[in-house]
């Protein structure tokens, strides 16, 4: 049913796309989503969740914290996460754009739209006290800058302009937002207290 609904969301938008056409795609009874999923928002918060979590067997968020936990150098920290978001990114952002686009005119999209980027805000701050508590952000560079800075990273927007829009490869946006990050949350040689 995920797959279907992904297929047909992405496909015809989230306003032309039924439960109905849905059921019918996945080889189900219309009950059996609404029993499943409660609504095409359901289904959606599915396809989000299931787009955070990566393609690997451990969740994308479980192997950034494994990583962090045992990487000693800040530097290979934040390159693993800009290298990360080239696996996430191409399965979470299409759909949180439909759910953007759909915000406009449904209020459950429009609820969801604030979970999404409140669960990124709360992840980005995760990963800020992570650097900080090592003793790694930039004299200067508070908790909230870093928050943001990452959140902005994170965010679907850059993937759209740069991959999306400007066909940039995965590998050049990965590479674009490890070293976006490293020059602002990190001390730089022979200019280590520069702050925003």
């Amino acid at each position: 049913m995920v797959d279907a609904a992904e297929q047909l969301f992405l496909g015809r938008g989230y306003a032309r796309t039924t439960i109905a056409s849905i059921a019918k795609a996945a080889h189900v009874s219309v009950e059996t989503v609404y029993k499943a999923f409660s609504g095409k928002a359901g289904l959606v918060r599915a396809i989000w969740d299931r787009g955070l979590a990566g393609s690997g067997p451990i969740p994308a968020w479980q192997r950034s914290d494994d990583m962090s936990s045992v990487e000693p150098d800040p530097r290979k920290v934040i390159w693993n996460w800009g290298v990360l978001s080239t696996e996430v990114a191409p399965r979470a952002v299409p759909i949180l754009l439909l759910v953007r686009t759909a915000a406009a005119t449904d209020p459950e999209m429009a609820a969801l739209l604030e979970e999404t980027n409140q669960a990124r805000l709360a992840r980005m701050a995760h990963n800020a006290r992570q650097l900080l508590s090592r003793g790694e952000l930039r004299e200067g560079v508070t908790i909230e800058q870093a928050r943001d800075v990452m959140f902005a990273y994170s965010s679907p927007e850059l993937y759209e302009i740069l991959v999306l829009r400007q066909r940039w490869s995965l590998e050049q946006y990965g590479r674009f937002v490890g070293e976006g990050m490293i020059a602002a949350l990190l001390p730089q040689p022979g200019n280590p207290s520069r702050s925003f």
